[in-house]
């Protein structure tokens, strides 16, 4: 099945439709029906019980709003950026690496001079007026907003939910027991002012991500896991020097294609959870990143991409974010964000030390004063300007002095690895990858994997009189009581109604027919194969459970 026909799909049924369709809509925004609410909330569920349940990382919650401090430290308010062009003469915006993928699918960024000499080209021209376009700018991707009253405080709607980890890492670390590595995740909104965003759930202002940013000694960048078998997985790799090999992570790392093993070993964890959701295995590869395209943070960096009617999409970002987040917000903020390491043999050092100069103190600081001296005293002198309680410690307020200390530890800073999910793409490639037309009927089947489907089984009576409604109503609430979601339908033919069921995914069909009221049994029907078998009504929750679990790959 082709795009047009998931959207088509996912409007009709309650999947997913524009956002504030009666004021005429808002690009870059869209609901999630009850339909697609279950679905997503499903692959959260599976990704959850992957990075929480199997390979204990930590769960949180950080706000949508981040203070412009933050963002100043992390660099996006300065290099967040996608380019734009406008036409001349209508003043229409678009981004200008999209214009040249419509000509050229295959285009990836290399460099500024090189884009421009595309779009000349190619002959690219405004796609409303046919107007010429001016040269591509940079375009701040961050929306902003203002915080308390009068003026407020500039803040920015996050773009990622990483900032909100990386600035707690000290709750963290001791939450670990001061232990490397380990891992923090976090699921929820990012936003992102696009310039043209397009293609449903493909490209959208606001959207939902689940990211986790695992934190390395970086003498020693290794992630055990769960699995100890993810080395001899088989993936497609699609390599910044245009090598196109399929090879197991283990041969990567030997061949030097993937350099750090966290990087490897997520890359094999992201294909395994796109195959246990359903995603077609044969239609997905790991691109990486040209030196051109890597975020500003970043080393190194591999997309999960999935070949879809629109091509291929980015669906995960795998990271070498390195030291960077936190150097930074060490760097702008003065916090102690480092980890301990012990030394094998303690060793004298010299070291420069702030030394607050008392009578200075007093001066600016009052009754603080003892607490603003020992809060500079700690500060490591590589840190210029350091500020207390919102004010500037002058210069001469303290001086520098050079000691000798015992160290039995050394200061250091993590390094961090960041699989990154989009779950919108996630699930608009999934529900591409699953929709088929079925032989002879033509009708349109949903082909979920059971633990993905928003319902687990449809209860139907054969007709809605005669005591059969009642005795599906009832069926119905047992096995809601028994934890399945249920979908409940009866109007219309019941071959109608079988259709209904499959085209939003439902593997599993019970019919309440005459012969139920008689001796308890009730047809269930398989979506795929079609095929039914006779069972008693009290053993259907047992049986249902099993099917289930049996589709279920293992992760």
């Amino acid at each position: 099945m082709q795009y047009q026909d998931v959207v088509e799909l996912a409007k009709r049924r309650g999947i997913f439709w524009p956002s504030f369709e009666i004021y005429n809509g808002l690009s870059g925004f869209y609901d999630y029906g009850p339909i697609g609410s279950l679905i997503k909330d499903n692959i959260i569920s599976v990704w959850k019980h992957i990075f929480i349940d199997l390979e204990h990382m930590a769960p949180i919650d950080s706000p949508n709003i981040n203070p412009q401090e933050v963002l100043d430290a992390s660099g996006h308010t300065k290099v967040f950026t996608d380019y734009i062009t406008y036409c001349e003469r209508c003043g229409e915006a678009y981004r200008a690496d999209e214009l040249i993928k419509k000509k050229l699918p295959d285009y990836e960024f290399t460099s500024y001079d090189d884009m421009v000499k595309k779009i000349e080209h190619l002959g690219i021209r405004c796609e409303k007026c046919g107007g010429p376009l001016t040269k591509p700018e940079k375009f701040n991707l961050m929306l902003s907003t203002k915080i308390g009253p009068g003026k407020g405080k500039l803040s920015y709607l996050r773009p990622e939910t990483a900032q909100g980890i990386f600035i707690n890492f000290p709750p963290y670390l001791r939450y670990f027991r001061e232990k490397l590595p380990f891992g923090v995740v976090q699921v929820g909104k990012g936003f992102r002012n696009e310039i043209s965003p397009r293609q449903s759930l493909l490209r959208l202002r606001e959207f939902n991500m689940a990211e986790a940013e695992v934190f390395f000694d970086p003498e020693n960048i290794v992630w055990n896991g769960f699995f100890n078998d993810m080395m001899s997985l088989r993936v497609r790799l699609l390599t910044n020097r245009g090598e196109d090999v399929e090879i197991t992570l283990g041969e990567a790392m030997e061949r030097g294609i993937i350099k750090q093993q966290p990087i490897a070993y997520f890359i094999g964890l992201t294909y395994r959870f796109l195959k246990n959701i359903g995603m077609d295995t044969g239609r997905i590869r790991f691109r990486q990143h040209h030196p051109e395209e890597l975020a500003h943070y970043s080393k190194d960096c591999w997309d999960c991409e999935v070949e879809t009617s629109n091509g291929w999409i980015e669906v995960t970002g795998i990271a070498d974010r390195n030291q960077y987040d936190i150097r930074q917000h060490i760097e702008h903020s003065g916090a102690d964000l480092y980890f301990l390491k012990k030394l094998n043999i303690p060793r004298k050092i010299k070291v420069k030390r702030y030394r607050a100069l008392d009578t200075k103190f007093k001066e600016i600081f009052g009754k603080d004063w003892e607490k603003a001296k020992r809060y500079l005293e700690s500060l490591d002198v590589n840190i210029k300007n350091p500020v207390f309680q919102g004010k500037l410690i002058p210069e001469d307020a303290y001086s520098v002095v050079e000691i000798e200390e015992e160290e039995e530890f050394s200061k250091e800073i993590a390094w961090v690895i960041e699989p990154s999910f989009g779950i919108d793409r996630i699930i608009l490639s999934l529900l591409e990858h699953s929709l088929y037309a079925r032989e002879g009927t033509g009708y349109k089947v949903l082909k979920l994997k059971p633990h993905i489907s928003p319902f687990k089984v449809a209860v139907l009576p054969l007709m809605s009189k005669d005591g059969l409604d009642d005795e599906a109503m009832r069926i119905e609430r047992m096995l809601r009581e028994e934890n399945f979601t249920v979908y409940y339908d009866e109007s219309g033919s019941i071959g109608k109604r079988y259709a209904r069921a499959d085209e939003i995914g439902v593997p599993y069909c019970i019919t309440v027919d005459y012969q139920t009221l008689k001796d308890g049994t009730v047809t269930l029907r398989e979506r795929d194969s079609t095929s039914q078998e006779r069972i008693r009504k009290e053993d259907l929750p047992d049986r249902l459970r099993r099917l289930i679990n049996r589709c279920i790959t293992t992760i």
